[in-house]
C-alpha cells in the first residue's frame, strides 16, 4: 500500500545519501532505534524506517544518533510520503523545515570521511 503526494525523485534538487543510524521520535520513551530508524538523508529530507504508521503531513520531531560523541541530533519536518513494506513496516519520507547544510555534516561525515 503506498500513500504517496508527488514523484519526489522527478523534483530532487539534492542527492541523498544512505544514513543508517537509530533514531526516535523527540520526547518518545523508547530508546534510539526501537522502532524507527534513519535510513537515508538530503539537504532536504530524510527516508525513516518505522515500526509504526505515519500518515501525510504528520508533523514530526526526530532526534538521531549518530556516533560522534555529541547529542542526539535534532530534524524537524513533516511526511510528504508513507510506503507500508512487506515485512509490516513503514517508509517514511520527510521534508525538513528548514534546510541546515551544516547540521547534515555530522551525518556526511560518516559515509564520506575525507570530511574530517
Amino acid at each position: 500500500m503506498s500513500f504517496e503526494l508527488t514523484e519526489q525523485s522527478e523534483r530532487r534538487l539534492w542527492e541523498r545519501f544512505p544514513a543508517r543510524f537509530p533514531a526516535k521520535i523527540k520526547d518518545a520513551r523508547d530508546g534510539f532505534g526501537e522502532g524507527l530508524s534513519l535510513s537515508d538523508a538530503s539537504a532536504t529530507g530524510a527516508r525513516l524506517i518505522s515500526r509504526d504508521r505515519f500518515y501525510l503531513n504528520d508533523s514530526i520531531a526526530v532526534q538521531v544518533q549518530v556516533p560522534d560523541g555529541q547529542s542526539p541530533m535534532n530534524m524537524k519536518g513533516e511526511v510528504v510520503w508513507a510506503r507500508q513494506k512487506e515485512n509490516s513496516s513503514w517508509e517514511i519520507g520527510m521534508q525538513f523545515h528548514k534546510v541546515e547544510f551544516m547540521h547534515l555534516t555530522r551525518l556526511y561525515k560518516f559515509i564520506n570521511p575525507s570530511l574530517d
